[in-house]
């Protein structure tokens, strides 16, 4: 029986993206041990999932060195085949490069790969050339397995189903207006006004973090829709899954919820302000719409990740952009 580490230990929405190699490898290797290395708290992305034996955890935020140095120590003695890197970071690499696994495959930016098995070039896509994350993910193990892509996959389980049950008694959709970055996030006062043009005929759920809660109860108050409920820090990652994968439409930022709607393929609306969907990070759902500032601005995009401030103060790509182009994404209710 072979073993296989995947080492991911980002934010939530990479951790979401990654597991296409689970799926991947799982089809090649059916009776294959996968183990996966992610970041403390965000473990229960991965809870109950079919095909994984072990969730291995790195607490980064309390003794992270001394943490590292344990899992040093743990790894090797799994005897892993293989330990397949996503990550292009120092840390990670450390852990790849000492495994002791027959193979150890990252990608080449990162600066351990001189002493990795296999390393890939890593490429970011530009306007007209996107390659998506997701993709580039799999590009490590294609000599193991095949070239066709797969999706990224969440498991919600029964009870999270049942538990968001009582939400899905009438049409609806779900709002997750935050983000870690502001230059990702769509303007309290844009979503107001877009949750202000919704049809009354739709329930207003709204998705986030229990940090968000703040945000989303402002946008609630002060909204004129009648029916807009603050979820924000009371649904699991795989609850929020589960309330998404029915929901008539999706608006999320460039983050993690976008990731979520992917991997449980309901209908998504991805707003883009300083970033561009050919970064590689966008929505993969059957029915996905991208909502970006329709003027040509030579600012945009500022970065590869978000920033905490528009740098010259204006924020025109999030301002410019028309509500009228969420709501030509929402479906029309009898």
């Amino acid at each position: 029986m072979q073993k296989f580490l995947i080492i991911q230990t980002a934010f939530i929405g990479d951790v979401v993206l990654a597991t296409a190699l689970i799926e991947k490898l799982h089809q090649h290797f059916p009776d294959a041990q996968i183990d996966f290395l992610l970041r403390k708290g965000n473990e229960s992305l991965l809870s109950g999932h079919p095909f994984l034996h072990e969730t291995l955890i790195w607490d980064k935020k309390k003794n992270k060195y001394r943490n590292l140095w344990k899992l040093l120590r743990l790894i090797p003695k799994r005897e892993y085949d293989k330990v397949i890197n996503v990550q292009r970071f120092a840390a990670t690499g450390l852990l790849t490069a000492f495994s002791g696994a027959k193979e150890t495959i990252g990608f080449d930016k990162n600066p351990w790969s001189f002493l990795f098995s296999k390393k890939i070039k890593h490429v970011i896509g530009e306007r007209g050339n996107s390659i998506h994350e997701t993709y580039r993910n799999l590009e490590l193990i294609k000599d193991l397995t095949d070239a066709v892509p797969v999706m990224p996959r969440l498991y919600p389980s029964s009870n999270d189903e049942v538990f968001v049950k009582k939400y899905k008694t009438a049409a609806y959709i779900t709002v997750s207006p935050a983000s870690v970055w502001f230059t990702k996030q769509f303007p309290k006062e844009k979503w107001i006004e877009f949750i202000n043009a919704v049809p009354a005929s739709y329930a207003v759920y709204l998705l986030g973090a229990p940090d968000d809660a703040a945000l989303a109860e402002e946008i609630k108050n002060t909204t004129t829709h009648a029916s807009v409920v603050n979820l924000c820090g009371q649904l699991s990652f795989l609850q929020s899954a589960a309330l998404m994968k029915d929901a008539q439409m999706n608006y999320v930022n460039d983050s993690a919820p976008m990731h979520f709607a992917s991997a449980v393929n309901a209908p998504v609306t991805a707003i883009y302000c300083s970033t561009l969907p050919s970064f590689g990070f966008g929505p993969l759902s059957d029915k996905k719409f991208i909502v970006e500032t329709e003027e040509k601005l030579d600012c945009r995009p500022c970065g590869l990740h978000g920033r905490k401030a528009c740098p010259l103060g204006h924020f025109n790509c999030a301002y410019t952009i028309k509500v009228a182009q969420l709501l030509n994404t929402l479906p029309a209710t009898n």
